[in-house]
């Protein structure tokens, strides 16, 4: 999601894939799009419009999805045809990009460092959010989750090790200059906020439990 943002703000598409991958994902966001299929994505964010109904705020995610899937037909890996053109095992940006996002700006408009910082607060950030939901109570999950189960950095031990390395109070005041320059899907929840204010690791106020350690180790 955060990859067609960037599109949507006139980041070129291959400096977004960059970015992912210098920030440490095994592939950029437009190309784990066309993996996981544009079409799904469309479907839910279709879905999501329905359950919301007049609270539902349309935005560039809508638009993108809408024109690559439905008016261009294009889907991802599926069918050979979404962000990437594909021709067997060989792939390439797809020329037609910015007919749907409009021209992009220089890359020189842009902070690469700025654009990997966006795409790793954005995934931790959702992960604080589901753990404050209580849909996600392990935080040795959240971080194995996060690596195996999408992409996320290696390097940064996971989502909530990625919080903690910096310590809450400096990703809290990252979440908040990304709210005031890129929009409110940055702001940080009350979990974070109170964190912050104790200057708590997740690894710390929310230890695996005792038994569960030792499950662990045997």
């Amino acid at each position: 999601r955060e990859g067609l943002m960037m599109l949507a703000d006139g980041v070129p598409a291959a400096m977004i894939e960059n970015a992912g991958r210098m920030a440490g994902m095994p592939v950029g966001p437009l190309s784990l799009g066309d993996e996981v299929a544009l079409d799904l994505a469309w479907k839910i964010v279709s879905a999501t419009r329905k359950d919301l109904g007049v609270k539902y705020v349309e935005g560039p995610l809508d638009n993108i999805l809408e024109e690559m899937v439905v008016k261009q037909e294009r889907f991802g890996r599926k069918n050979g045809k979404g962000f990437y053109d594909y021709k067997g095992k060989d792939k390439s940006l797809w020329p037609g990009i910015p007919d749907v996002t409009g021209q992009p700006k220089p890359a020189e408009s842009f902070n690469i460092e700025e654009l990997k910082q966006r795409l790793l607060v954005m995934q931790a950030l959702e992960t604080v959010r589901i753990f404050e939901e209580k849909c996600l109570t392990d935080v040795r999950e959240a971080d194995v989750g996060s690596i195996l189960g999408f992409g996320f950095a290696p390097y940064s031990g996971g989502t909530l090790s990625y919080i903690d390395m910096m310590g809450t109070p400096a990703f809290m005041e990252l979440c908040r200059k990304f709210t005031r320059k890129w929009g409110p899907r940055f702001k940080p929840n009350k979990l974070l906020r109170d964190m912050a204010k104790e200057n708590a690791s997740f690894y710390g106020k929310f230890p695996p439990k005792a038994d569960d350690a030792a499950r662990d180790a045997a």
